[in-house]
């Protein structure tokens, strides 16, 4: 009698091949499905299966494109077979097939398996786990679909949520990383997940004292849209690995309001995790010699987190030291800025040997500002705490930028003229988007010939002064690269 998770997937297999007892199965609550595409999760299969009734569980078997769904009744799963054999019936914009499994119920792999028992903890089974999995990267993955309470990781991956019932159909069978670190959820025995510190294996989000201090900073590590592990170049992989990447059938959503979009992001080209000590010190080389200095550098990398202290090296033209709030902030700029171009000359970014940023050796730079500059109380700084942190973006350099916190007197001419002041390429599209009558500011969007012209700009004009007449403060016009590609 096969009565366990793992007999259950052999005898979908079997029945994929079409053995069974006397070749002829007997009408189950549970329907075998089979040519699902790779790309399907358990959100996708409810889907396009509760037409037919209520579904009781869903066993995922990701890479054999297959996967058994218990019905709540035997007229349901009757329905689901007969208009499987009548018609195609789609599931994530693949025709299915169906036929009826020789199991009555699925055997689940816990004691816990009732969605409605109350229990908000989830067991994650990550298969095939080609790159290191953190809290960083899980909170990333689940924190979207619901409030991540608390992670820990050990053989398996245990996650408490406040939506356990949401995260486990959007993200089961989904690929953390192409290809690889497949995630299977069930739910957990635990009701509850005790965390002790708060670091690469284990994270209690509702307890920020309990991380671990180092150097004697004390501060929080920050977790946010864009932080995932190296892309191991050195080992053959590729050098760009989506974080659950949307294909066209939109396989996330179930509506509008269910579960939200997981956005995708390259991987960075090298790392801190990886062949490094951590630092939150980033060391940048390729620099501009006179049309680079602290401000410009703070432009460009507090997009990625909050800047501490900027320094250059007299000792190394065209280098400088970037002090960030911690060492993810640092992977998350080597993500996306190293080796882009600024005005002409390929930029550096990788990890420091340094721990901190020591205002010594101050010199000036040859455009008469100072070579040291600390913007630790600088109200510019977009990640100062979680709330402000969330509403950022991480997003690659584009040649679409985003502004912001414009007062509403400005026009498309203002802001070509802007540009030509400052001697940075213009923009060839500009759209604003609609605001409130009581707005005091406006937003929108610049499209430029190229990335790099996009980068030139953000670095010279970002947090610009902008003075208008009879204007008591100045606005602050703030930039960032926007997820669009065009407009």
């Amino acid at each position: 009698v096969l009565n366990n998770s793992h007999d259950d997937k052999l005898k979908c297999t079997l029945e994929n091949y079409g053995y069974s007892k006397n070749n002829k199965i007997a009408p189950s609550p549970v329907v075998h499905v089979r040519g699902l595409c790779e790309s399907v999760v358990e959100a996708d299969l409810v889907e396009a299966l509760e037409k037919f009734g209520n579904i009781c569980y869903v066993m995922m078997m990701p890479f054999k494109r297959q996967a058994l769904v218990e019905f709540e009744d035997v007229e349901s799963s009757d329905r689901c077979v007969a208009c499987g054999s009548s018609e195609a019936v789609y599931i994530a914009g693949q025709q299915a097939y169906f036929n009826y499994s020789t199991s009555k119920r699925i055997t689940r792999p816990t004691n816990a398996d009732d969605p409605n028992s109350g229990n908000k903890v989830l067991l994650l089974s990550i298969q095939n786990p080609l790159y290191p999995i953190t809290t960083d990267v899980l909170y990333t993955v689940c924190n979207p679909i619901g409030n991540v309470l608390r992670i820990v990781i050990f053989k398996r991956n245990g996650i408490q949520a406040m939506n356990a019932q949401k995260a486990k159909a959007a993200l089961n069978g989904a690929d953390i990383y192409a290809g690889c670190c497949t995630l299977k959820i069930e739910y957990a025995r635990p009701s509850r997940l005790n965390v002790i510190r708060n670091d690469n294996d284990s994270w209690d989000y509702t307890k920020p004292f309990l991380v671990r201090r180092e150097r004697g900073k004390g501060r929080q590590r920050q977790a946010i849209l864009g932080e995932h592990p190296s892309s191991y170049s050195d080992n053959g992989y590729g050098s760009h690995c989506p974080l659950l990447p949307l294909p066209s059938n939109n396989r996330f959503k179930r509506s509008s309001h269910d579960v939200p979009d997981v956005v995708a992001y390259p991987l960075p080209q090298t790392s801190s995790y990886i062949g490094h000590s951590s630092s939150s010190v980033a060391m940048v080389s390729g620099l501009h010699p006179s049309k680079m200095n602290c401000t410009r550098i703070f432009n460009l990398f507090c997009l990625y987190g909050n800047v501490e202290k900027v320094k250059f090296m007299k000792s190394v033209p065209g280098t400088a030291l970037v002090e960030m709030g911690d060492e993810y902030a640092v992977d998350r700029a080597i993500t996306h800025l190293n080796s882009i171009k600024v005005f002409g000359k390929r930029l550096n970014v990788c990890v420091s040997k340094q721990h901190a940023v020591i205002p010594s050796q101050v010199f000036e730079l040859e455009d008469g500002s100072s070579s040291y500059k600390d913007f630790a109380m600088t109200r510019n700084n977009r990640f100062t705490s979680a709330g402000q942190a969330s509403k950022n973006i991480i997003q690659p350099p584009s040649c679409v930028l985003h502004f912001y916190n414009v007062p509403p007197c400005i026009s498309e001419d203002d802001l070509l003229m802007l540009c030509k002041e400052h001697d940075v390429p213009g923009f060839i599209k500009f759209k604003v988007f609609d605001a409130k009558p009581s707005s005091k500011t406006i937003s929108g969007l610049l499209e430029f010939d190229s990335k790099t012209h996009a980068v030139e700009v953000l670095t010279v004009l970002n947090h610009y002064q902008i003075r208008i007449p009879n204007g008591s403060n100045p606005y602050t016009l703030k930039l960032c690269f926007s997820t669009s590609s065009h407009l």
